[in-house]
């Protein structure tokens, strides 16, 4: 185990895979290979998946209390599953799933066998699940060994993650501000070395917010491409699950097993002509792109413009078509009874439990009727296509400004609170109501030494075509390299 080993391209689950690494022993390096690396590392048997699940539970024990990126460790139940996968490698057929033995974490919005679901609030702190949802149940069926629940805001309301049941999720670039939200527990752990992949929810932001934070690539799928959690009807809802991983093929793999291209069967979106992993490599044709730096609901950093500037230069130098759009108008009341109805729509039975900003939200909800609520989304959703027009690509700042410190917003009240918490989301929300799909890129930090992340949003049901735009623009400037410091345990 000791010497080195380079680990070919080899076949997972019929789909070709690029894996060459070099194995160390180290176990502080796992979780710097990427997910389909560490996948192939099982699959090769240079590593064991138990040996990978231990490794992963150990760098959790010794980070996790300074960052708070898992609410709940699965510790037994994750080292069986490792051992089960362990032992299909050593049988008569090995052919394994494309993600066996690989460690990861599940959002505390969704539901996984034999943990406790809170929803970041003390109004679930004793709901115990004892299955899947069908978000879960898609992710071990890939062969993903499930090591622990990540933190979220509470009910996903927020995108920062401080909710009042733990200690706030901080960000392994400076343990002083915010990972972000409502995955933020999602970002912190990859970012931290604990894990390299994560599932996430994005209603507003979710996965694109602290993924531009904590230096990940995050991507928010098309409405209707990965099957409702819960299982409600989703011809217009906000939310989906998504990927937050190192790497651009990490992503289209996931999506692959999300969707159910390459396990289960596909939800309502479309069936794409190959898999989304095959989609991410093939460079596209010549696209017309779109982009802007400003907004006229927020500041954006000169720092952050100029990203998006680079970014938008190198497209062009790519081969494509670019030319600078105008800013989407828009205000961010428009936005806020949809953010109320949909967090009046969550089971909570004792509202006097929840945090200020999530109580004044879900009381207010309860006045809002769904069907103006429906009405007002496709009106936006008309708005944002309108503006988005006949390019293929827009790119923007995923976020403004830089990650906020810890607590900086906990002493407005609650309608403040959301005025200034909306503002992180002033370029990722659109695309929610839309259901475009929307990703960002890792694109370099700031003079304090802070990630920025750059947007790169498609056309509607366009997923492949924003994950190879992705992956073009991570072989022209990459970005793993670039890590967050040592966090000492």
């Amino acid at each position: 185990m000791g010497a080195a080993m380079d680990i070919e391209s080899s076949q997972t689950g019929g789909m070709a895979e690029t894996a060459s690494v070099a194995w160390t022993p180290a176990p502080s390096e796992l979780a710097h290979y990427t997910a389909l690396q560490q996948a192939a590392l099982v699959r090769t048997r240079a590593v064991s998946a138990e040996e990978l699940t231990r490794s992963t539970l150990a760098t959790i024990a010794e980070l996790n209390p300074v960052v708070s990126a898992f609410v709940d460790v699965l510790g037994e139940s994750a080292i069986r599953e490792a051992r089960a996968v362990d032992r299909r490698a050593h049988g008569r057929n090995p052919r394994l799933p494309p993600f066996a033995g690989v460690p990861i974490g599940i959002k505390d919005l969704n539901l996984a066998r034999g943990s406790f679901t809170r929803f970041g609030s003390r109004a679930f702190e004793r709901l115990f699940t004892p299955f899947d949802d069908a978000t879960t149940a898609r992710l071990r069926q890939a062969g993903f060994v499930i090591v622990g629940k990540t933190a979220t805001s509470e009910l996903g309301a927020l995108p920062v993650t401080e909710p009042d049941i733990h200690a706030p999720t901080r960000n392994p670039w400076d343990l002083g501000v915010t990972a972000g939200g409502s995955s933020g527990g999602a970002a912190s752990a990859i970012a931290s070395g604990m894990i390299a992949i994560a599932q996430g929810s994005d209603a507003g932001g979710s996965i694109r917010i602290p993924s531009a934070f904590c230096h990940l690539f995050g991507l928010k799928p098309s409405r209707g491409r990965v099957e409702n959690s819960y299982g409600r009807e989703d011809g217009s809802i906000l939310y989906t699950c998504g990927p937050l991983t190192q790497s651009v093929e990490d992503a289209a793999a996931m999506l692959d097993v999300m969707a159910g291209v390459t396990v289960g069967k596909p939800h309502w979106a479309p069936l794409t002509p190959e898999t989304f992993q095959e989609l991410a490599r093939r460079h596209q044709r010549r696209l017309r792109v779109r982009f802007v730096t400003k907004s006229a609901l927020v500041e954006t950093d000169a720092e952050h413009e100029a990203a998006v500037v680079r970014v938008a230069k190198l497209l062009a130098e790519l081969g494509h078509e670019v030319e600078e759009g105008t800013p989407l108008d828009g205000a961010i009341a428009d936005f806020l009874p949809v953010w109320q109805r949909l967090a009046a729509d969550c089971p909570v039975h004792d509202w006097s439990k929840t945090q200020p900003l999530t109580r004044w939200l879900g009381e207010a909800g309860r006045h809002v009727r769904r069907e103006d609520v429906e009405r007002k989304i496709a009106k936006l959703s008309r708005e944002v296509l309108a503006w988005f027009g006949e390019v293929d690509v827009w790119v923007t700042p995923t976020v403004a400004s830089r990650a906020p410190r810890i607590g900086a917003f906990a002493k407005l009240e609650p309608r403040a609170m959301f005025e200034e918490a909306a503002k992180l989301g002033v370029f990722t929300a659109p695309f929610n109501v839309s259901g475009q799909p929307a990703a960002t890129i890792p694109a370099g930090l700031s003079s304090h030494g802070l990630p920025i992340g750059v947007q790169i949003a498609g056309r509607p049901l366009g997923d492949g075509t924003v994950l190879s735009v992705c992956a073009q623009l991570e072989e022209a400037m990459p970005w793993r390299d670039r890590r967050a410091p040592r966090i000492p345990g």
